[in-house]
């Protein structure tokens, strides 16, 4: 597969909460994308991500962009109501807390559709449930690291009643098994990229 872009598109909008670079934030979403950038791309991301919606017909689209090539790192799984898309580039890994590395190119994005009814509350357990899978893969596969100096994630869910996504809940390890399966699966894919 070789392509340099992703596009998900919902049936119908969905509450997004993200740390996207374009329509990041809490908002509603007809869908999400991942767009590939140069790897020393430092050009203006909001008009640049506003024109790859515009050219595609898309709208209220939550962006994503990565250096790595999406059509040979980009991984799916699912598992219970959850489905993870990812697309993972390792070239600066960095812990929470430690001063960063020098910059270099390299993201892991995470976009997770769940099928139930979330409130608010409970897609921020999402992301925290996510984070938590994402760092023990990192880990698991030999990287000292808690993610990258740059990586994104997303939660788009219908708004509802759900409170809780944690590691306790049914809910949380669907997440997890989600996020680890597919996380694993764009790392080994980079990799062989190298």
């Amino acid at each position: 597969m070789r392509f340099d872009h992703f596009i998900e598109r919902f049936n119908g909008p969905l509450l997004a909460l993200s740390n996207a670079p374009y329509r990041g934030g809490l908002t509603k979403a007809n869908g999400f994308f991942f767009m590939m950038v140069h790897k020393n791309y430092a050009g203006d991301y909001k008009a640049d991500c506003r024109a790859f919606e515009l050219d595609h017909r898309l709208k209220n689209f939550v962006g994503f962009m990565t250096a790595a090539e999406v059509g040979k790192v980009l991984s799916i799984a699912r598992s219970g109501s959850v489905t993870a898309y990812v697309t993972a580039g390792i070239t600066n890994p960095a812990v929470a807390g430690d001063v960063p590395p020098p910059w270099a190119p390299g993201t892991i994005n995470i976009a997770l559709v769940v099928d139930e009814g979330l409130t608010v509350g409970a897609m921020a357990n999402v992301i925290m449930t996510a984070t938590e899978a994402k760092t023990y893969t990192l880990l698991r596969l030999g990287y000292n690291a808690t993610g990258t100096t740059s990586d994104g994630i997303g939660v788009f869910a219908p708004e509802g009643e759900v409170e809780w996504a944690g590691t306790a809940t049914e809910l949380g390890v669907s997440i997890g098994r989600a996020v680890r399966n597919a996380l694993k699966e764009s790392i080994e894919k980079w990799e062989r990229t190298r």
